[in-house]
């Protein structure tokens, strides 16, 4: 009997887990981008985002800006990834999550669970998101990935303290096909104070996989109404790393604002699926 319900269990498993994957993979996001450059730095964290080369800009790239960029009537080319509703995944219940093994040691058996091959893009981009969530936190960061939202607010108020909790997330009105454009901000940026915060970011994964991660009083965060040259309006959230001293001098930021480490507070914009969670006053 015991024998029988051990592989049940195992057969839900391999269902469960391949139908994820069909959702991810075949829903048409992509989740490993030709030629992305992808690199172990000196603040524990692996950078998914690359050039190809110098002059070569990654489009998705254009959401790094500097702290003085924050005034009414700046304009900028920013990038915002549209999203299908219909083929995004959703985030795990608690039990299913639990019931799928997520560690590096595991992922031989994944692949095998769901016939994929070793080297493939999707096997790497597995590879390195497992990577990712198991690397060591830096002195003065808390860091974790989460799979389900009970998860996910269980280990957040672990860093911020059992309080209410309020998620900021960027919202698209009317985007078009149009990723990259040009905005302008239409207002003066509302900086909402607060002393602690925890961003969440999707990371490429069969099902959704954020990694959350935060640091004590080294963050502003900013609600900027935009409005594209295209028409599109967005209301977006963005977070100022103001200590960048302890960071990777090869990190993309840098490159792409023309910085140092420790020279200027790096700002960038939150994508629509991430997440800023703050305490509610």
């Amino acid at each position: 009997m015991a024998s029988s319900s051990s592989s049940s269990s195992s057969s839900c498993i391999i269902i469960f887990f391949y139908a994820l994957l069909l959702i991810q993979f075949c829903g048409g996001r992509k989740i490993v981008e030709k030629n992305q450059k992808i690199v172990h730095n000196k603040e524990n964290h692996i950078n998914i985002y690359g050039k190809n080369d110098l002059d070569d800009l990654d489009p998705a790239l254009n959401v790094f800006f500097h702290v003085n960029d924050l005034y009414s009537g700046k304009k900028m080319p920013i990038y915002f990834a549209v999203n299908d509703p219909s083929t995004t995944p959703r985030l795990l219940t608690r039990e299913q999550s639990d019931s799928i093994p997520f560690s590096s040691s595991k992922l031989s058996y994944l692949l095998k669970l769901i016939s994929l091959a070793n080297g493939s893009p999707q096997a790497l981009a597995m590879q390195q998101t497992l990577k990712q969530c198991e690397l060591e936190a830096t002195p003065g960061e808390t860091r974790f990935c989460a799979s389900s939202l009970e998860s996910m607010l269980d280990l957040t108020r672990g860093i911020m303290g059992m309080v209410k909790l309020k998620a900021l997330t960027t919202n698209i009105h009317n985007l078009s096909n149009t990723l990259l454009q040009e905005y302008t901000f239409l207002k003066e940026p509302l900086e909402i104070n607060v002393s602690n915060m925890v961003a969440c970011h999707t990371m490429a994964y069969p099902y959704v996989v954020y990694y959350c991660h935060g640091q004590k009083g080294y963050n502003r965060v900013f609600e900027i109404s935009l409005g594209g040259e295209n028409g599109n309006i967005v209301d977006a959230i963005a977070v100022c790393h103001m200590d960048t001293s302890n960071w990777d001098s090869d990190h993309v930021a840098f490159r792409v604002l023309g910085v140092q480490p420790g020279s200027s507070p790096v700002c960038h914009f939150l994508p629509a699926d991430n997440i800023v969670w703050i305490p509610s006053p």
